[in-house]
């Protein structure tokens, strides 16, 4: 039997915890379609690179849970609406507060950037748009910003004109509440999704129903055009749908396993999807180039004759197309906006209140991933001399396939190569497992005080294909974070023995016997976990981070310091020197420990120690004694002493394991030359 290796339409491509209560609430910049931002019950924004594991940036300010987030076109600028009705207004690239809105008095449910002016339009359970009944879920300006669509649970869709201020029409086709509505990018053509399991097009020169779907698994809850405006992709619970019109055809049918679906991206024709629950967030990746895009429908049998758009005798579309500004007036007006607002301390407001000026105050952005935000926020008004770095298509894991051969006949040893990630955490190679997204074991304490994120790729490997045979013997007795069978059960006792020996029949007693060998020790082991977790929850809810960190150290329980670490990893502020000298004896088991999310713990945490606090050490040691008496110094002193001797130490921990070729090799070299000023 034969292993042959094909690239799969759909994957996983990871899963963070994204805040510290349930997500209420997230979208994807459209533009990049590699940024998210998530708003929770926590009332935090935080803002996320795609497949990147580490929070870039946190926003507060909102004291009720955030229900409504949306970026501008330029993913410059984030809105999030509250509970409360509250709307606020950060400069990303800036990384402050613009402006505090309180025109809703309930919820806000919906919000969207005019695509060429400086001001957005909100939707709120209150109904504050006229004319509808109930809560106006989505709103979306035509690409030409003219005219503005709604969509309420009162299973209408209006359409507004802007310049003169009133109402166009109302579409009332839809039998249940229109979760989502978006424009065409260049025709005068609107689509709906609906909790009725239905898409439907709409003329916008004609204003009527051109087009319906049928067959939808669930609620509609996203839609988007192809960005050439071909096609309609449609998701809803667990499936991706590819749809045309005139006539009305399905294309193609993927099926995708992330639940409700929540919002919709392109970028390297792959499309992002992701989907929440509870504090959960998972990305998706569909790649474009393995869907069908076009070819008409018969009796549910895709051809592969494409069917042009109607067209006249002149061969252009029928259709009207968006008349868009041809100067770039706007823009520089929108640029110069944009930079007035930063330099003023709170943003341009007219007759701002005290009671405004205080909120604002009490807003923060909060950058916990310098490197990312400068990366992904610098100023663009910073000459480069470089081109921009260009995005890559995430790479698709491979699935398996066998074919029929001869079982006897031996064959070639099977390649597997394992996945490549660099620094910024970018995927650089194939993945063969069909499981990509891989997790930290330990488990993320829910006390913490502030959002957290759980890691779920792995640290860097290497770069070198790793090639095993059919029969693989494992060089080291790492155990992996993501495994193909599980550990101390052998699928052999379950089998029969040879052909010449007499065949044994396991009873149903014996094989539940063999099942369920090691459990009640995994009980009691799972049971002594929970009681120290929760121990330390208790002293950190009092806000002593070393207290805590000292009562993990004590219980001589590493599971329970990877999992304390977990969470400090996420949250560098959290770090004090006294931490180190707690925390550097631990990271050397950590290191040498045979379980690989130990060691990528130990790790990242080694990396931030070096990065955040061999400085102040090797300054404090090089600095010449202080005339008098100073205790504080003195107790830095020795402190730093400690911290340095113990880094000696983990020096050569790192020395080994990083001369080793090993699926940490990278890793560890990495913090080799970060420790190389030890040795001077």
């Amino acid at each position: 039997m034969a292993l042959t290796n094909t690239t799969i339409t759909s994957w996983k491509l990871q899963e963070i915890v994204a805040h510290s209560s349930n997500v209420s609430s997230l979208v994807l910049g459209k533009a990049s379609g590699r940024l998210l931002a998530t708003g929770g019950e926590d009332c935090r924004v935080n803002i996320w690179a795609v497949s990147k594991p580490n929070c870039i940036m946190s926003l507060t300010g909102h004291t009720s849970p955030v229900e409504c987030i949306q970026f501008n076109s330029s993913e410059e600028r984030v809105v999030a609406g509250s509970q409360s009705g509250s709307l606020r207004l950060w400069d990303l690239e800036a990384a402050k507060i613009l402006r505090t809105l309180m025109g809703h008095k309930a919820s806000v449910c919906s919000l969207d950037f005019h695509p060429m002016g400086e001001y957005l339009a909100s939707g709120s359970v209150d109904s504050n748009i006229k004319g509808h009944t109930q809560p106006v879920h989505c709103l979306a300006f035509s690409p030409d910003g003219k005219w503005l669509a709604s969509a309420s649970d009162d299973s209408t869709i209006k359409l507004w004109d802007l310049i003169a201020g009133k109402m166009i029409t109302e579409f009332t086709s839809h039998t249940s509440a229109v979760n989502v509505v978006q424009f065409h990018p260049n025709e005068y053509l609107l689509a709906s999704g609906s909790a009725d399991r239905t898409v439907k097009l709409w003329d916008l020169e004609k204003f009527n129903m051109i087009g319906s779907s049928e067959g939808e698994t669930g609620a509609v809850r996203s839609i988007l055009f192809n960005p050439d405006g071909s096609c309609l992709y449609s998701g809803s619970e667990n499936t991706l749908r590819v749809y045309g019109w005139e006539p009305d055809r399905c294309f193609d049918v993927v099926h995708v396993g992330w639940g409700k679906v929540s919002d919709l991206a392109i970028s390297n024709n792959q499309m992002i999807a992701v989907s929440y629950s509870q504090n959960n967030v998972s990305w998706y990746v569909v790649d474009l180039s393995r869907v069908k895009k076009s070819g008409s429908v018969i009796q549910g049998l895709i051809q592969d004759k494409p069917i042009p758009a109607p067209t006249s005798a002149l061969g252009t579309t029928l259709r009207r197309n968006y008349e868009r500004p041809t100067t770039s007036c706007t823009g520089q007006e929108m640029k110069q906006s944009s930079e007035a607002d930063r330099r003023s301390p709170e943003g341009e407001r007219r007759s701002p209140s005290s009671e405004d000026e205080k909120e604002d105050k009490e807003s923060s952005a909060e950058i916990t991933n310098p490197e990312d935000y400068k990366e992904i926020f610098q100023p663009h008004s910073v000459i480069s001399r470089t081109p921009p770095k260009r995005t890559e298509p995430f790479p698709a894991p491979l699935e398996h396939s066998f074919s029929e051969s001869v079982l006897e006949k031996p064959g070639p040893a099977v390649k597997i190569v394992t996945p490549v990630i660099d620094r910024a955490g970018q995927l650089k190679g194939p993945i063969t497992s069909s499981t990509p997204v891989q997790r930290v074991e330990p488990t993320v304490i829910a006390a913490a005080p502030r959002p957290v994120a759980v890691v779920t790729t792995s640290v860097t490997s290497p770069s070198r294909p790793v090639v095993t045979t059919t029969k693989p013997k494992p060089s080291t007795g790492i155990i992996l974070s993501a495994r193909n069978e599980p550990i101390g059960l052998n699928a052999g006792d379950f089998l029969s023995h040879a052909r010449n020996a007499k065949a044994g029949v396991m009873g149903d007693e014996e094989a539940l016997a063999q099942i369920r060998k090691g459990h009640d020790t995994m009980c009691v082991m799972l049971t002594s976990r929970y009681k120290n977790l929760d121990t330390v929850r208790s002293v950190w809810a009092s806000g002593d981070v070393k207290t805590s960190l000292d009562s993990a150290v004590s219980m001589n329980d590493l599971s329970i310091v990877v999992d304390v670490l977990n969470i400090l990893n996420l949250k560098p502020s959290l770090w004090k020197l006294d931490l180190c000298t707690s925390i550097l004896p631990q990271i050397e088991d950590l290191l040498q420990s045979k379980y690989e999310s130990y060691v990528q713990t130990g790790c990242i945490s080694l990396k931030l120690i070096l990065k955040r606090f061999w400085p102040l050490i090797s300054d404090t040691l090089a600095a010449p004694p202080s005339v008098g008496v100073d205790i504080t110094r003195e107790e830095r002193h020795q402190k730093c002493k400690a911290c340095y001797k113990q880094l000696k130490n983990l020096s050569n921990v790192v020395k080994n394991r990083a001369e080793q070729v090993g699926r940490h090799g990278s890793t560890f070299k990495e913090l080799q030359l970060l420790m190389a000023p030890l040795d001077c």
